[in-house]
């Protein structure tokens, strides 16, 4: 299509999505308030905690916010179908394929990583820093429900991203990029960029959060050389069938 085509193009597709996302965030309007239950389960878990607001518009803004959230959820199937609307005439039918394939698993694999921070990494990482200073003066947390929320969807959001390993990984074998026995032979290398990148982006400086970020990124890490092994032998069949057929 034309240039303007396509931009007339992308701009019907932002304009549901924002129509969904609006939508959305008045159903999760009403959730809000579970939703944030939810979401502070790890912290109330912890013995003599207490949420405290420090300014009068701090609820409102804490309930907007988790109704966005809320919102992008809600409209996830419509966001999704838009991009795969915009995005599928341009692709060839065995390239439409490997969309159809790494599209769910990517979703997938960022669930997982955000159920994986939520229901294991948090309730021990927030007991950890609360109490990492010792009991030798008697006190009671107070946790602002703005830092809060910031904190726990920050750390959702970066576990979600760090599960996108395997895929990034795969696709690189894929398209002949990397080799499985290539990342193999470099495991000790890899353990060493996993552990910088783990102190880089880790919400929290400390040392027990980046290694609870830094272990399941090295898990996938050999996960991916294992399903490279898979991937690669697939694309040498691809090839061998290419070349008998030229």
């Amino acid at each position: 299509m034309p240039l303007m085509e396509h931009i007339k193009a992308l701009r019907r597709v932002l304009i549901i999505a924002a129509y969904a996302v609006a939508a959305g965030t008045v159903i999760g309007w009403f959730l809000s308030d579970q939703g944030f239950a939810f979401l502070a389960r790890p912290l109330l878990d912890v013995n003599r905690t207490l949420f405290i607001t420090t300014t009068p518009l701090e609820p409102v803004l804490v309930k907007i916010k988790v109704s966005v959230v809320i919102g992008i959820v809600i409209a996830l199937p419509v966001l999704m179908w838009q991009l795969w609307s915009f995005i599928l005439p341009a692709l060839k039918q065995n390239e439409r394929r490997y969309l159809y394939l790494l599209v769910p698993s990517s979703i997938i694999l960022f669930l997982a990583g955000a159920s994986f921070c939520f229901f294991v990494v948090l309730p021990i990482g927030i007991k950890f820093l609360i109490y990492a200073g010792g009991h030798a003066v008697p006190a009671t947390p107070f946790v602002t429900k703005t830092s809060y929320l910031n904190f726990i969807l920050t750390f959702l959001l970066t576990f979600g991203l760090v599960f996108q390993l395997p895929i990034i990984l795969l696709v690189l074998i894929r398209i002949g990029v990397l080799t499985p026995r290539a990342l193999a032979k470099k495991r000790r290398w890899a353990l060493l960029i996993i552990i910088v990148l783990a102190a880089a982006f880790a919400p929290t400086p400390d040392l027990f959060t980046q290694g609870l970020m830094a272990v399941p990124m090295y898990m996938l890490y050999e996960v991916s050389i294992w399903l490279g092994y898979l991937v690669a032998h697939k694309r040498k069949k691809a090839l061998a069938r290419k070349q008998d057929g030229t």
